[in-house]
């Protein structure tokens, strides 16, 4: 095995699979809410999620657990944080709130995105969920907790 920008690359004949590297405060597969998990917030390029961005998405969360409530339906997470170079990839705002951790894009099985938008406005209008971003996409809504209205 060798170690190169802090991963673990097992060598094997073809070329390298790359592990990501384990340690005591490793989010990766833990608990973060009684809905969700940490690995679902993390950066799909493997980058490690800085501490300031794990506590942006602690609050992101408990925003993210009062609409999963009101829908009365699990939500898959496409998207929580994204590293610099996973923005920049899939084409991503230069200030985008993933890269800090105060924003997700999710569906929910069952609804259309209209529906998922409503129910976070509703909660928003009545003060149990931050005011933040609201983007309606085809087959996903953005949420973001940025404190200021912003609706696309």
């Amino acid at each position: 095995m060798l170690k190169r920008n802090n991963l673990w690359l097992l060598a094997i004949p073809l070329g390298f699979i790359v592990l990501r590297k384990l340690m005591s405060s490793n989010t990766t597969n833990k608990k973060l809410s009684k809905n969700f998990d940490w690995n679902e917030f993390e950066s799909h390029d493997g980058a490690v999620m800085p501490p300031e961005v794990k506590t942006n998405i602690q609050e992101l969360v408990k925003n993210l657990e009062v609409i999963r409530s009101a829908i009365g339906k699990p939500m898959k997470i496409n998207s929580g944080w994204r590293s610099p170079n996973q923005n920049a990839k899939v084409g991503g705002k230069s200030k985008s709130f993933h890269m800090v951790g105060m924003a997700s894009d999710f569906y929910v099985p069952g609804m259309t995105t209209k529906q998922v938008r409503d129910v976070i406005e509703t909660l928003i209008s009545q003060g149990k969920i931050k005011q933040g971003g609201i983007g309606k996409y085809d087959t996903w809504v953005h949420y973001d907790n940025r404190g200021t209205k912003a609706r696309w």
